[in-house]
């Protein structure tokens, strides 16, 4: 009986785990363990091989040829990461329209860290680079040694140790990897396992144009290009990187294969020429451990992610766009990709919180990014030692061939791509459903809402509030029935919020039952010192200079982010308040005229600034307004209702409020209670539970357990068996 390969075995190894994990559903986790065992088992050995690998190659080198090596992994590099470019421009026109918003994140006004490229790359001390597997650190020490060697005279006997060391730690490599299929079996179960559908539904665009991309370049664009320069046919090079291509694809981790991809590439140089490989040996391992420390083909494709948040968002990248995503993204992502990602997308005015789709996307993503990676380092390789043997041909006949059939293939790749993704994506627009139906989460709404305000109430002296509430057993709250995300009506008509949540907390510590009354907010301050209509106010309010003179506020329990809500097509236009031009014919709404007028009018001298009573009026007259100014987090969930507006901070002004609770000027005891009581449950987490919630939409949308066949069959296999009644004659 003929032996299976290992190829079959880890593709066997691969199909029964997605099989598994379906199966069984969110119960796999339990193989997570092996599967992070056998990474670990074959990261091992990778970074000693970088130590070993690269002063042996570069040792067998003379001056003359490191010099060419370099030259020649530069071009290359950039050869194929202009390929990559290519696909990142072509594939957003395979994109269905989509309107779209999101909930605010934090990211929205958080400056990324900028990377550190001389701490990255040149290691003080070495050892530490090692023990933090900073791996460029590592490789540029591994290449100032291997290039010191070059001019030692007596390095034979070291070479030779090298040599010897670099054969054990390869066997050490070659005894794991014959351990894959199990490996990739746990992987794949706990992956396919614990991955929602939900996510795989949504994010469905840019799995499927991703998918194309890699698979375009792994078996097209890079082996073509190798085929067409060197001797190996297409054959020869998609054999020798299979296995680490499937290995790469199921661990998602590049370090695990550079050791099997090493020996394979060795391989192909051997059975061409078996009697001069041992200087293609030497490229090779330098060759590779250079080329892991840049972006590799994988993460270039990653931009892709830039124009597809901005589809999915409603801020779509123009053509003008793109030279500034792909030098931007280019060297953010040389340090690291969740670093850079941020950064790139806040540079091109796309709401940064689209960064934590992506870490939903790693799981699926993330492998195939690491398999596009192998057969970038691949082609580095082959054609780096491919010239250094003198065998890279250029032959214009080839050449062409190669672009005319590349053409074909992206023509037909990205209009079948087209076709399908207008066929199977929804295009209707629900992110308002997700947010209308929105339900507390901790404190469900009690007590009586009233959809009218209420009537004056007796005047209390001085300090007695609290002393009125315990002793009615009730707390007046005023509420804004268009405050979202701090108070609003859901889809069920039920009075929902932030601030809503914070009150039923209250007052189930107070002991009270609360009434909710609607109120105005011209009205605020009347009716909380003359009429005596409520106990306190919410609504995400402002302590502005007139309102904290008016009316005595809480501690803050927040700060807000003042931003501009605007057409999306003005986005751009309001990015920097002092380059807009022709401020003068600007019509700018603002909630709270005479402090945010003032902060706007210091940006806009010219600017028309009108108030108005609620954000309602200015969606309900789009065509009046240019601007309406608001808190980024409140603004974030109207757009959600009206997806053509956008969120925009400018870069210029830069401005926080806090929010409190409103209360009559001289309700003193009840004023320093609550604010007391607010650094409670900002100590406590519920604060930051609730922010959680309501305003960054997170466990917006409630889910069940993940979908399984186990649990599918269990159910039905419990019901009853039931039939039609057969009455006896």
């Amino acid at each position: 009986m003929r032996k299976l390969s290992l190829t079959t075995l880890i593709l066997a190894g691969l199909v029964l785990g997605i099989l598994t994990g379906l199966t069984f559903g969110e119960r796999t986790v339990a193989l997570a363990p092996i599967g992070e065992g056998f990474i670990r088992l074959l990261q091992m050995a990778v970074l000693p091989y970088f130590i070993v690998a690269l002063p042996l190659g570069f040792g067998r080198l003379n001056y003359q040829e490191a010099k060419m090596l370099a030259m020649r992994l530069g071009l290359f590099s950039v050869i194929l990461w202009a390929l990559a470019f290519l696909l990142v421009g072509i594939l957003p026109l395979t994109f269905p329209n989509l309107e779209s918003a999101s909930f605010f994140s934090t990211t929205m006004v958080e400056t990324p860290e900028p990377v550190n490229f001389v701490e990255l790359y040149i290691p003080a001390n070495p050892f530490s680079s090692l023990s933090e597997a900073i791996i460029p650190g590592v490789v540029v020490f591994g290449i100032a040694l291997g290039v010191a060697l070059i001019g030692v005279p007596e390095k034979k006997q070291l070479l030779t140790v090298l040599d010897s060391l670099a054969d054990a730690l390869g066997r050490i490599t070659g005894f794991v990897v014959r351990l894959t299929p199990i490996g990739v079996f746990a992987l794949a179960a706990s992956a396919s396992g614990t991955m929602t559908l939900e996510d795989l539904s949504r994010l469905q665009v840019y799995f499927i144009a991703y998918t194309v991309g890699a698979l375009l370049l792994a078996f097209w664009l890079v082996p073509m290009l190798v085929s067409s320069l060197t001797p190996f046919s297409y054959r020869d090079i998609v054999r020798i990187t299979r296995d680490p291509l499937v290995t790469g694809f199921t661990t998602g981790n590049l370090l695990v294969v550079l050791a099997m991809l090493a020996d394979n590439c060795k391989q192909l140089f051997r059975e061409r020429d078996e009697a001069n490989y041992r200087h293609a040996e030497s490229i090779i391992d330098v060759s590779l451990p250079i080329a892991f420390t840049f972006p590799n083909l994988g993460v270039v494709l990653l931009l892709l992610f830039v124009p597809f948040a901005g589809w999915f968002t409603g801020n779509s990248l123009g053509f003008a766009d793109y030279p500034k995503l792909f030098t931007l993204g280019f060297f953010s992502f040389f340090g690291s990709v969740e670093i850079g990602l941020p950064f790139v997308l806040q540079q091109l005015k796309i709401p940064t919180d689209m960064f934590q789709l992506h870490v939903v996307t790693l799981v699926y993503i993330g492998r195939l990014a690491t398999m596009l990676a192998v057969m970038h380092l691949a082609g580095v390789a082959l054609l780096s030692a491919a010239g250094n043997a003198r065998w890279l041909r250029f032959k214009p006949k080839q050449i062409s061939m190669f672009a005319a059939g590349s053409f074909a293939v992206l023509l037909i790749a990205v209009t079948a791509t087209r076709f399908v993704l207008l066929q199977t994506v929804d295009q209707a627009y629900s992110k308002n459903e997700v947010l209308t139906a929105m339900r507390p989460i901790a404190y469900p709404t009690e007590g009586t809402v009233h959809r009218e305000s209420p009537a004056s109430s007796e005047n209390s002296s001085d300090g007695t509030a609290l002393t009125q509430i315990r002793q009615r057993g009730v707390l007046k709250v005023g509420y804004d029935p268009n405050g979202m995300p701090f108070s609003f009506f859901n889809a069920d008509d039920e009075l929902v919020g932030f601030d809503i949540e914070m009150v039923q907390a209250l007052a189930e510590e107070l002991g009270v039952v609360v009434e909710y009354f609607p109120y105005t907010k011209a009205d605020m301050a009347k009716c909380l010192n003359q009429d005596r209509c409520y106990d306190l106010l919410v609504g995400g309010l402002f302590a502005t200079t007139k309102r904290v003179e008016q009316m005595r506020f809480s501690e803050p329990y927040l700060q807000l982010n003042l931003a501009f809500i605007v057409k999306d097509h003005a986005r751009e236009k309001f990015s920097r308040l002092s380059e807009i031009d022709d401020p003068a014919s600007l019509r700018i709404a603002v909630l709270e005229r005479p402090y945010f007028g003032t902060r706007v009018r210091q940006s806009c001298p010219h600017a028309k600034i009108e108030q108005i009573n609620s954000p309602a009026e200015f969606f309900e007259n789009e065509s009046s307004y240019d601007a309406l100014v608001m808190s980024a987090e409140a603004g974030s969930a109207w757009t959600l209702l009206h997806p053509s507006y956008s969120v925009v901070l400018p870069k210029d002004v830069t401005l926080t409020v806090s929010v409190g609770y409103p209360m009559a000027i001289d309700s003193i005891r009840l004023e320093n209670m609550i604010s007391r009581w607010i650094q409670l449950k900002s100590g406590d987490g519920t604060i930051d539970t609730l922010y959680a919630h309501w305003i960054e939409g997170k466990n917006a949308e409630e889910t069940g357990p993940r979908w399984n066949l186990y649990d599918e069959l269990a159910n039905r296999w419990s019901k009853p068996k039931t039939g039609p009644l057969v009455e006896r004659q």
